[in-house]
Parts: structure tokens; C-alpha cells; sequence
């Protein structure tokens, strides 16, 4: 499978006529995986919502559950704990290495799913190598999520779930001064929710923030955002979608909180180190290049890494791939290195 370049002009938010978008091809070998995910996968609507949703928690029918202990190294714990005022209690996924008594580092993790879809568990694969080795505990926070509960609801739980960990370190064998947030796509914009949120109410401390082909932008407003048709993971249709069921209405108007979409801050100093990644073919890739180039700007440390001909969550979705292989050695060896300092 090869992307099209659109052949009319697009327009831009503010009426004028741009040149032709064109997205790269896709590496030779997602190309057959992209084949087979396109045809399983229907496109985000309201009426394919609840059959994504159980694919998204209950997994590929016939595929053998993930094994959250990883053999027995890990400890499976899960909490329920305070959400927002006001708002239900949350559940926390909390796994620990099985020998050892910390205190270790925390990562606390925020799932993906285009803030419309996922759970808790969705986002364990990423972090739990480093805790069977013994180098961390990750946190998983079950948000709500959207159309049904739209902005502020799922960054607020997440932020709820973050502080009651940080101020419960104790009690999970965390070393509270060694935070590190990550997420995913929707988790990835949510981590950097976070640790902007972190920031600017003074609690709790982030060390590190692992953004994962993260969904930092409402506004639709670069090249990349309009350039898949029906041709990617993820593509326009999907990503108005998600966003709109998060912001309604106000999806690309002036009322959007920068916790939602940390693409619109200003201001990015005083964040974490910050590890970023994405695909040349994907939707989100100039946002995330552009927030990586403004964090750098405002004087934190970037690892910045685009994977040419790469789709959205490829190293997910096609694992086995050449390019997923070394996407995932990367942030590996960043999230070690992370946790060691």
C-alpha cells in the first residue's frame, strides 16, 4: 500500500488556498500489516464506537491474553482511589517487580484510544519490561472517557489519580521524587496534560515525560493533520472524531485548555525532560515535531525520534516489523535511562 498525495488544494483555517499535502510512502513492510488493519478496523463513528471499544479492552478474538505478571516477575495490584471532588472514585492498575522493596521509581501511565476508548491495561506492554527487571512501578489510571464525559473529566482523573499516588508513595514502594508520566497517542496528549497541569499547580514534581505518537492538537491546523484519508491509522475523519467527542463545540475555537490540547501552551518551560516519537505518515506528526522544536526553545531537554514511512502506532500495531523493532529498542533504552538517573 502506497499513500496518494491529495491532488486539490487544501484550505487552511483561515481561508487560504494551500499547496497539495502530500504524505510520504509507507515503509515497504508496515505496508502489508496497513493492508490487513484497514480492512479489520472501521472508521470512528458513532455507530462503530462500541465495537471498537471491546476491541480496544478484550483484545483480537483468538489471541491469548497479555500476561500482566510477565511470568511471575510482577505483582498485580488494583486500587480504587478518590477521583476529583465531586467526581466517582478511580482505579488505579498498580504493578510492582515481584522481588525487591523499593523504593523504586514510579511511571505512571495514561492509556490511549483517541480519548474515546481503551482501559488501564491498554498501556502496560510499554512499561512492563522495565518493571520485571525490577527498575520501576507503573501506575495505569482508568479514566473516564469521552462523548460520555467530555473535557475536563479525563486529564482531572488523571491528575487525581497522579497526585493521590505522589502523596500515597509510601504505601506503593515509590520514590515520590522520581515521577515519570507516559502515554500513547491520547495517553501521550494526556501525559503532556499532565505534566503541564504538574507544573502549574505546584504538585506534584515530574521528572520525565514519555509522549508517545502523542494527540496534542484540536485545531487541525498543519499539513500532516489533513494529509490521510482513509489511507492511515488514524486518519482526518478518526481525529475529528475523537476530538469532538472530547471538546464538542469547542474543538478549534478559542475555548480549549491547554491540559486538553498541550499543543496550544505558550509556555513550556519548567517541563520534564521529554521523549517524543512519531511516524513521517501519520496525522499528528507536525504537531509533535512543532511541540518538540517549542519545549527545546524553552530550554528542556528533547530525544526526538521520526520514524520515516512509519503509520500511527505502527510499532503497536506491526511489532514484528524492522522499524517497530528498532522504535522500540529506542524508547526503551530512553525509559532506562530515565529511570537510572
Amino acid at each position: 500500500m502506497t499513500t496518494e498525495p491529495t491532488t486539490e488544494p487544501t484550505i487552511d483555517p483561515t481561508g487560504t488556498t494551500s499547496a497539495p499535502t502530500i504524505a510520504p510512502p509507507f515503509d515497504p513492510e508496515l505496508a502489508g500489516a496497513l493492508e490487513a488493519i484497514l480492512e479489520f478496523l472501521p472508521r470512528m463513528s458513532d455507530e462503530a464506537l462500541p465495537a471498537l471499544r471491546a476491541f480496544s479492552t478484550d483484545g483480537m478474538p483468538g489471541v491469548e491474553p497479555f500476561d500482566l505478571t510477565a511470568g511471575g516477575a510482577v505483582t498485580v495490584q488494583e486500587l480504587s482511589v478518590p477521583g476529583p471532588e465531586g467526581a466517582p472514585d478511580l482505579t488505579l492498575l498498580v504493578l510492582k517487580p515481584s522481588t525487591g522493596t523499593g523504593p523504586w521509581p514510579c511511571i505512571y501511565a495514561t492509556h490511549g484510544g483517541g480519548m474515546i476508548m481503551g482501559d488501564r491495561r491498554m498501556e502496560v506492554p510499554n512499561f512492563l519490561p522495565v518493571v520485571a527487571e525490577g527498575l520501576a512501578v507503573l501506575v495505569s489510571v482508568e479514566y473516564r472517557l469521552a462523548p460520555e464525559h467530555p473535557d475536563p473529566a479525563p486529564i482531572e482523573d488523571c491528575y487525581a489519580g497522579l497526585v493521590w499516588v505522589a502523596r500515597n508513595a509510601a504505601s506503593l514502594s515509590i520514590d515520590p521524587d522520581r515521577l515519570l508520566v507516559g502515554g500513547t497517542s491520547a495517553g501521550g496528549g494526556l501525559a503532556a496534560g499532565l505534566a503541564l497541569m504538574a507544573r502549574d499547580r505546584g504538585f506534584p514534581t515530574v521528572t520525565h515525560q514519555i509522549l508517545t505518537c502523542p494527540m496534542l492538537d484540536d485545531r487541525f491546523e498543519t499539513r500532516s493533520s489533513r494529509m490521510l484519508d482513509g489511507q492511515g491509522v488514524w486518519d482526518r475523519n478518526d481525529n475529528t472524531y475523537g476530538w469532538t467527542a472530547l471538546l464538542g463545540d469547542r474543538r478549534g475555537g478559542s475555548d480549549v485548555s491547554i491540559y486538553a490540547a498541550p499543543a496550544r501552551a505558550t509556555d513550556l518551560s519548567g517541563l520534564p525532560t521529554t521523549y517524543l516519537d512519531c511516524g513521517s505518515s501519520e496525522t499528528f506528526r507536525d504537531e509533535i515535531l512543532d511541540y518538540a522544536g517549542r519545549l527545546s526553545e524553552a530550554g528542556v531537554t528533547v530525544d526526538l525520534h521520526m520514524w520515516g514511512g512509519a503509520f500511527h502506532g505502527f510499532d503497536a500495531m506491526a511489532p514484528y516489523a524492522g522499524i517497530s523493532q528498532a522504535s522500540q529498542a529506542v524508547r526503551q533504552e530512553f525509559i532506562r535511562r530515565a529511570l537510572a538517573g
